[in-house]
């Protein structure tokens, strides 16, 4: 173990990006923690700060160590060592955690932590876990593009090459993205093989592409649907369940109640994209169709 960190982490300069990691999942698993204990009104846990009776939310500490802690990693960035470095990569991790640990609340701009919005939080802070395990396993977004090579790459024609390759990725990321499959967009970036599968499967019935491509095809939009249901529910209970027990009180009951909500919001044939030109394409739910009066 000794070995691989000073050969694949040290040796390889992600001794920072290693603490940053650690800097935020010790964050994040204390808030969660913290705000636990404070809802269970346990006495001899410290409460929220509330100067003046006005609470002030821990997304503020995050942003105030982050600009502190950023800044200073751009004024060693010259003559900083890697331990300078990995010592204020752990600061703004921490201050990273706190931020995304309250994501849904700058997202919807109120207080939903304890909401079924508040999930957002959660999937924002596995989503910078995911990214960070795989740069610091050595994985690249566009993996296909090595910038390195490119720039001492003297012909032409094999710059051309990677340019392709790299507009290549980019394409095959956004139709899988449109697909709704942000999971398998994101890890595919990268890893390329991910994403010729993201792109090539059916789209989830709800997202973009389906909307664009499947409206008129019954089958195709049907298949989508069946698909759906069958292999995303115990994904999303899992989802759910996981989500639940980090940031409330876990119910496998609960979980199950939950994912077949979301079913019911989230799996069903998208509308046919209205047509500009006013003809009848289709209509979304609310809006008047052709028919009505205005």
């Amino acid at each position: 173990m000794r070995d691989w960190l000073e050969r694949e982490i040290v040796g390889n300069g992600r001794l920072p990006l290693l603490f940053f990691l650690l800097g935020f999942l010790a964050s994040f698993l204390f808030i969660r923690l913290s705000v636990r204990m404070i809802r269970a009104e346990v006495k001899w846990w410290p409460g929220n700060v509330t100067p003046g009776g006005h609470h002030v939310h821990h997304v503020v500490f995050g942003v105030v160590m982050m600009l502190v802690s950023g800044g200073s990693i751009i004024a060693v960035y010259e003559d900083g060592t890697q331990t300078t470095g990995a010592v204020l990569a752990t600061f703004f991790g921490i201050g990273a955690a706190l931020v995304l640990d309250e994501f849904a609340l700058i997202f919807y701009l109120k207080d939903v932590y304890w909401s079924e919005q508040g999930r957002t939080s959660v999937d924002a802070v596995f989503v910078a876990v995911a990214v960070t395990g795989l740069v610091l396993l050595g994985f690249r977004p566009l993996e296909l593009f090595d910038v390195a090579g490119f720039r001492s790459e003297p012909d032409p024609w094999l710059r051309v090459a990677i340019s392709v390759a790299t507009v290549l990725n980019l394409v095959l990321a956004a139709i899988v993205l449109a697909k709704g499959k942000i999971w398998t967009g994101l890890v595919g970036l990268f890893i390329f093989p991910i994403l010729i599968v993201g792109a090539l499967r059916l789209s989830r019935p709800g997202a973009p592409w389906a909307r664009w491509r499947y409206t008129h095809k019954p089958k195709r939009m049907r298949r989508a649907v069946v698909r759906e249901r069958r292999w995303r529910r115990p994904v999303i209970r899992a989802k759910i369940y996981v989500q639940d027990l980090v940031a409330g009180t876990p119910s496998v009951e609960h979980a199950r109640a939950a994912a077949e909500e979301e079913l019911e919001h989230v799996v069903h044939p998208a509308p046919a994209p209205i047509s500009p030109m006013g003809d009848p394409s289709g209509t979304i739910d609310g809006l008047p169709g052709p028919g009505d009066a205005t």
